[in-house]
């Protein structure tokens, strides 16, 4: 029995606009009020994600957010930490070199803003995240010791594509690397992954993956379609995530999440 519910947000649940449809909207709240459980799984940091958490009114005792790609579960209604997996500023010299060499942007990310790495090429991450974030320019040598969630590299479409070609096993040994959009590149804790993060939710709240209906549409996202009892691909998402995914609904534009549930439970 699906008892969960996990969403992907940009080019998922967000239309392009980077809004929740009225008709989404509508749908996950009349199924949370029901019982099911409704998780955000996304990259963003939880501020970035929060006025998404208050439209569709998650902040019950157990409403929970996937952030960072699974590295970090919050709990929302006091958005304390269930979970964190952090990296070390060291961790990332290999894909700062790398950068550096190639002539590419890198972004960095602790857990609640982005620095914008400005003794290299600069990013367009900001431009293309579209996001309340804030941006701290400084040099990758100035960058404070402490823990951070991942690094993003934001290019246009062949650059990153050339990038990824030309990673050496050493970087690619390293991180978990992903495509959660076209234009974004992303660096994470070796395994990371959004099934990561919602294992350690689901065990804490007493479900299992046979309790889990997923949609996404982006590389990030195949980990949790595959784990997932019901993994649903948007019509937009690439033919690689469709082909892995149990199911296809419409695209982020035409209201594909909730067409979906409306069909799945009569609603």
């Amino acid at each position: 029995m699906i008892k969960m519910i996990a969403l992907d947000l940009d080019n998922t649940l967000l239309n392009s606009d980077k809004q929740i449809s009225i008709a989404n909207q509508e749908t996950l709240k009349v199924l949370h009020e029901q019982g099911i459980s409704v998780v955000l799984c996304t990259g963003r940091p939880i501020n970035a994600v929060w006025p998404y958490v208050e439209q569709l009114a998650l902040l019950g005792p157990n409403d929970y957010t996937i952030t960072f790609n699974g590295g970090m579960v919050v709990k929302n209604d006091d958005q304390s930490v269930l979970n964190q997996k952090s990296l070390s500023k060291a961790d990332f010299d290999l894909i700062h070199q790398f950068a550096f060499d190639y002539q590419l942007p890198l972004d960095i990310l602790d857990f609640k803003q982005v620095y914008e790495l400005t003794d290299l090429v600069k990013s367009t991450y900001k431009e293309v995240l579209n996001s309340p974030l804030e941006f701290v320019p400084m040099d990758y040598a100035d960058l404070p010791d402490k823990e951070y969630s991942k690094a993003i590299m934001s290019e246009q479409v062949a650059t990153l594509d050339q990038a990824r070609t030309d990673l050496p096993a050493e970087i690619t040994d390293s991180y978990q690397i992903v495509r959660s959009q076209p234009k974004i590149m992303e660096f994470l804790p070796k395994n990371m992954s959004k099934a990561y993060g919602l294992e350690i939710l689901l065990h804490h709240l007493e479900l299992d993956f046979e309790n889990l209906m997923a949609f996404g549409d982006a590389e990030n996202d195949q980990e949790m379609l595959k784990a997932a009892h019901i993994g649903v691909a948007m019509d937009n998402a690439s033919d690689e995530i469709k082909a892995i995914a149990d199911d296809v609904t419409l695209n982020h534009d035409e209201d594909g999440v909730a067409v979906y549930l409306h069909h799945y439970f009569n609603m």
